[in-house]
């Protein structure tokens, strides 16, 4: 399974660090999207979109490129980093890719390094995040949605 793995990964590179993790264990292509590099993404099999999460939800340069590059139908899985995890990250995008048809097969989501706002003062929270074994999960998400296809796989 041919993948764009499209990311946005500022202050600590806590989304990077899972990225990096994923791309070890297919075919991925890195589209980091803070570079402006455009890419057309009709030739892949499927489309990861990848970021911190930004006052409860993706970083807005991620909801910009997806909906101005995510091609109609394509199906598109998520991943995001978060000082603290709550459900309802990925809502905001889940709901743009189902406006354009795209499947969704599935959220990764782990804890990352957050100093955001109070938590500087207190040195920040989730130290140490991702860690060994929310990067092996990062990869066992993905291996699974090879195995899979996407088939079956809903968010």
């Amino acid at each position: 399974m041919k993948t764009a793995l499209c990311y946005v990964s500022r202050h600590h590179g806590n989304t990077k660090k899972v990225v990096d993790a994923i791309k070890q264990v297919g075919d991925v292509e890195l589209i980091d999207i803070a570079s402006g590099q455009t890419t057309d993404l009709a030739p892949f099999d499927a489309v990861g979109l990848a970021s911190g999460i930004y006052f409860g939800t993706f970083h807005p340069s991620v909801l910009r490129f997806a909906r101005q590059f995510l091609p109609e139908g394509k199906p598109v899985f998520f991943v995001c980093t978060c000082g603290a995890q709550r459900p309802g990250y990925t809502r905001k995008i889940a709901e743009m890719a189902r406006a354009k048809g795209c499947p969704v097969w599935g959220t990764f989501t782990c804890r990352g390094f957050d100093t955001y706002g109070p938590f500087r003062l207190i040195g920040g929270i989730a130290k140490g995040h991702p860690n060994k074994k929310e990067l092996e999960s990062a990869r066992a998400f993905y291996l699974h949605l090879q195995e899979k296809g996407g088939k079956g796989e809903t968010e």
